[in-house]
């Protein structure tokens, strides 16, 4: 049957799931919409329990688990890209436990506190898939995981990731009992460049809003650590340098 009504109570839902964080926790579900978005999906065993289908405009295999097919009129209004590829899956969402992450002897861990705007901590998630952290720990998030602009500007690396919500008091006794070297991105007299650090072993880079920085918590919990700068401005943009240290990160392990 196809779907050519915005009154349709799936379609209604659908525009709630993309707009209301609450409505989506409380369901439990969420929104992907593109086809290399819902193959990631999938192929990180992500549970889809429907698809909706715009068959004007999709162009790629159907998928086995229960589809709608909608006019491309209502694929207009429920979808949330500028451009698209006709597919938008549900999917239940998944909550992991800090304390069930195992790191390696060389892990890299990436830890940002208080991020609030969801394209910036899908463009972190992208930066560390990337360049193959180990982990992301969110501090008290303020943005939503599942956040349709997380997926969206994370190309569907979120599903991929090691991804844990976690308390800051939480997070520093994970790290002290996995015995990782802290690096704290505070400006003061301790500071080093980045390039100076070690990460070639179990390494924890800790990041704060581009507001503010790290909270006063993080004070004296770690080696205070800095990306050299020659401009006049002092600093950068929040995921721009989470992606320049995941790079060193990995160019380290490299050599």
């Amino acid at each position: 049957m196809l779907i050519e009504s915005f009154q349709n109570e799936k379609i209604k839902n659908i525009t709630k799931l993309l707009t209301d964080n609450r409505f989506r926790k409380k369901s439990g579900v969420f929104v992907v919409e593109g086809q290399q978005e819902n193959e990631r999906a999938q192929k990180y065993n992500f549970e889809a329990t429907e698809f909706f289908i715009c068959e004007n405009i999709f162009k790629g295999k159907l998928p086995k688990e229960k589809t709608h097919s909608v006019s491309e009129k209502v694929y207009e209004k429920i979808a949330y890209r500028g451009s698209s590829e006709g597919i938008i899956g549900i999917y239940k969402t998944k909550e992991a436990e800090l304390n069930t992450f195992k790191p390696k002897e060389n892990s890299t861990i990436i830890i940002v506190e208080g991020v609030e705007k969801p394209g910036n901590l899908g463009a972190i998630l992208r930066s560390c898939e990337a360049f193959g952290v180990d982990a992301l720990i969110v501090t008290d998030a303020k943005a939503d995981f599942y956040n349709p602009n997380v997926i969206r500007s994370s190309v569907g690396c979120l599903f991929g990731m090691e991804v844990f919500q976690s308390e800051n008091q939480e997070t520093l006794e994970f790290l002290k009992n996995n015995n990782f070297n802290i690096y704290t991105t505070i400006m003061d007299e301790t500071s080093e460049d980045l390039y100076k650090r070690d990460l070639t072993q179990k390494s924890a880079i800790l990041f704060g809003t581009e507001h503010s920085g790290l909270s006063d918590f993080w004070s004296g919990k770690g080696k205070n650590t800095l990306i050299p700068m020659s401009g006049s401005i002092d600093s950068l943009n929040l995921s721009n340098a989470v992606a320049i240290t995941c790079y060193e990160a990995l160019k380290q392990k490299k050599n």
